[in-house]
């Protein structure tokens, strides 16, 4: 039975029925099988409630609604401009500049592929004109959208602290470091291939004091929006939730001080977020149905049993673990990764006495990659139709900084206090 649901999950998913929609069919015709009608109907009775009744759920719709109005203000541009003007002369600085703008636009808005769309049509048609190579920028941005999933807020993250039952503000604080190091890990990559291959990116013009002050005084308000909302949860000042709320409401003065958007438009930013926080929604409410046919297939237990028998090594078990995250993230999209792996994984990884806030951070960066390889990588499809490149050149482009990205997640799986330290180092 379980094995007839699980092919009819992935039959849906291959026919593009949506994630939530997907599961909560799966999961009601398991109960029915299990239970009966009745029963299955008192668990479709319940689940709406007990998936929307969490004080954490908030955070989701509060930080897209940030990033909304971050995007209408109009200051992400300038995070790309202040970067590039800063790097200025450097062979490749607009490239590291869009990765530097990729970080803090995903420090806002949490979203990969709409970090991806942004720095797609700001920073591409600038990378053009300089006389980059079109594949080398395509990858560059397509890598550094990815970035969103990591760096907090990231919604990815909450999603796995809300499945997992792990504590949000850690798993945020915890993303930093990686994220930091996956940024200087893309700008590395970038300064070799230029290195070893100049003709892919021009040397820039230099710019004056003046110009580089003035650029980073209008990219400011933004990097003091993210470093209050990270620097609130870090202290213990506010909650994640409470966090959230705050980053909103800043966004929403900083937008208000740039008085370039109309009603219409706020309206339109609100339902935008609106929408995506009802799919998010819609999502947890499948994995929950589903979930409870899982539990009651006794499938979670029985795994950790079986794997158990075969006396493999702890990390053996992980790098089987991370290297299916990999092969599921070329086909699948990432919330329906997290929402199907996850209440297997975590139990898991907890029979062999791994920490499941290291696990979150390393199943995100992971997930990064997915982004990014084919024949499903998101992020290439986003630039592939705001370039109208083609996929392949995409994928080629990028596909240096898979194998960056591998050594990364080699280096977090060796070195647990790269993740672990900053939120022990927390006032909760």
């Amino acid at each position: 039975m379980l094995l007839t649901s699980i092919i009819l999950l992935f039959v849906l998913l291959i026919l593009g029925t949506p994630v939530g929609f997907t599961m909560a069919v799966v999961g009601s015709i398991g109960l029915w099988q299990l239970l009966g009608f009745n029963a299955m109907l008192g668990v479709l009775t319940t689940a709406p409630l007990s998936a929307a009744n969490s004080y954490e759920m908030i955070t989701v719709p509060m930080f897209l609604l940030m990033a909304e109005l971050v995007i209408l203000s109009g200051l992400a541009d300038n995070l790309f401009s202040a970067a590039a003007t800063w790097l200025g002369r450097v062979r490749g600085g607009l490239a590291i500049a869009t990765t530097l703008a990729g970080a803090g636009f995903g420090a806002i808005a949490g979203s990969s592929t709409a970090s991806a769309a942004t720095l797609a049509s700001t920073t591409i048609p600038a990378m053009t004109k300089q006389g980059y190579e079109s594949k080398f920028s395509c990858g560059v941005v397509a890598i550094s959208g990815t970035l969103a999933m990591l760096i907090p807020p990231s919604i990815a993250l909450v999603l796995y602290g809300l499945i997992a039952d792990v504590n949000i503000g850690q798993l945020l604080i915890a993303g930093v470091i990686p994220g930091l190091l996956v940024t200087f890990t893309i700008i590395l990559t970038i300064w070799i291939i230029v290195l070893f291959i100049p003709g892919t990116a021009p040397e820039g013009r230099g710019y004056t004091w003046q110009e580089k002050i003035s650029v980073l005084k209008a990219a400011g308000p933004l990097l003091f929006l993210f470093a209050a909302v990270t620097g609130v949860i870090y202290t213990g000042v506010a909650t994640p939730t409470e966090a959230s709320a705050l980053g909103a409401l800043g966004a929403f003065i900083l937008a208000m001080i740039k008085r370039n958007f109309t009603a219409k438009q706020l309206r339109h930013a609100v339902i935008r977020a609106a929408q995506t926080s009802c799919m998010v929604l819609l999502i947890i409410l499948g994995a929950q149905i589903f979930g409870y046919f899982i539990a009651l297939t006794h499938f979670t237990q029985d795994m950790i049993t079986w794997v158990h028998g075969l006396g493999l090594s702890r990390w053996l078990i992980i790098a089987m673990v991370l290297i299916g995250l990999l092969i599921l993230g070329c086909f699948m999209d990432q919330i329906a990764i997290l929402f199907l792996t996850v209440p297997v994984l975590v139990p898991l990884i907890k029979a062999y006495d791994f920490d499941p806030l290291w696990f979150g951070v390393i199943m995100i960066v992971t997930a990064e990659l997915g982004m990014v390889t084919p024949p499903v990588g998101m992020n290439a499809f986003v630039i592939a139709r705001y370039t109208n490149r083609p996929l392949t050149e995409i994928f080629s482009g990028v596909t240096p900084h898979i194998f960056a990205h591998v050594l990364v997640i080699i280096l977090l799986v060796a070195f647990p206090e790269i993740i672990l330290w900053l939120p022990r180092t927390m006032n909760n």
